[in-house]
């Protein structure tokens, strides 16, 4: 069976750089996010990021013909770009969606770097710019902008990473950046794709100039296809053309018994001051996309409301 190449749906795995488990508490509840064995907080089963436990999920990926794997960014991660890199050498085929900070580095040495990667993994890097929703996060990486400023200085930084990666000296005058000159003397071949996700009225617009993928967190379908038709409506407006993924954890089982029974005990495993401290921590969040997940459940642990449509469970987001 064959699809058209606006229909075919590519499948994408995930490399935990900050911990991996078998529970749903997140990389935040580890003291330094699973890398030193000692010094877990009251977690137990937590396995470390190092580089042989990454390449066997990313081999394993690979095998199983996943077209990707996105890596996180963060404080409790490694650094997305080395681990990546590394990882290149480990696979052949794999292509790693490298997620990075807009404002906390240059834009133009943001489009070398992208450059240097897709020449050394020849051609395997695809770019998760995340603007940020979390302000205690951005000012420990020493960004002060609000919610929407931040939007704002995103939608400079991609107008000046695919203008350097023209082949000639560009110039830009913005609000956040002023470029003289900027040059990426050896332009990606090919340009990695950008995937963007953002879903209050200030990333619109920035997704619909600038990326070439819009990601949206699970939702029910209904909630899903409004964002969907929103940013369509707005690439449209500017010209352009916008592909749409989403992301989801999924729990596979033999059968729909099996999983939710897997589901049950995740839950189980969970007690009460765990779920409250997260979704105090989560409810101080300024992103919409989060909001918009808290509102799923409402902190809710019973199933009947979890399921917020056929077999999508928003338990997850009790604690993530």
């Amino acid at each position: 069976m064959s699809a058209s190449a606006e229909s075919t749906v590519r499948l994408h795995w995930f490399l935990p750089t900050g911990g991996d488990g078998r529970g749903l508490v997140d990389r935040h509840a580890f003291i330094d996010g699973g890398v030193k064995r000692d010094r877990l907080a009251p977690v137990s089963g937590v396995r470390a990021p190092d580089v042989e436990y990454l390449a066997q999920i990313a081999k394993a990926a690979e095998q199983l013909g996943f077209e990707a794997v996105l890596t996180p960014t963060g404080t409790w991660c490694e650094d997305a770009w080395l681990t990546t890199l590394a990882l290149t050498q480990h696979t052949e085929r794999l292509k790693f969606l490298v997620a990075f900070r807009p404002g906390v580095v240059s834009p133009v040495l943001a489009a070398q770097m992208a450059s240097t990667f897709q020449r050394i993994s020849r051609g395997r890097l695809l770019l998760n710019v995340v603007t940020g929703g979390d302000a205690t996060e951005q000012r420990r990486f020493g960004d002060h902008l609000d919610h929407d400023q931040r939007y704002a200085r995103t939608d400079e930084f991609l107008q000046v990473v695919r203008g350097v990666w023209g082949g000639k000296p560009f110039d830009f005058r913005g609000e956040h950046y002023t470029i003289d000159g900027g040059l990426v003397a050896l332009p990606p071949d090919p340009v990695p794709e950008i995937f963007f996700g953002g879903s209050s009225p200030a990333a619109g617009p920035v997704a619909a100039r600038n990326t070439d993928v819009y990601l949206t967190w699970g939702e029910p379908p209904a909630q899903v296809k409004q964002k969907i038709e929103w940013i369509r409506g707005l690439a449209e407006a500017e010209g352009r053309t916008v592909r749409f993924g989403i992301r989801l954890h999924v729990i596979a089982r033999d059968s729909a018994k099996e999983a939710w029974a897997t589901a049950d005990r995740l839950l189980d495993d969970l007690d009460e001051d765990t779920v409250a401290a997260a979704q105090q921590a989560l409810g101080k969040s300024e992103s919409v996309g989060q909001q918009r997940m808290l509102a799923l459940h409402g902190g809710s642990r019973s199933r009947d409301k979890l399921e917020i449509a056929p077999n999508l469970w928003a338990g997850i987001g009790l604690v993530r």
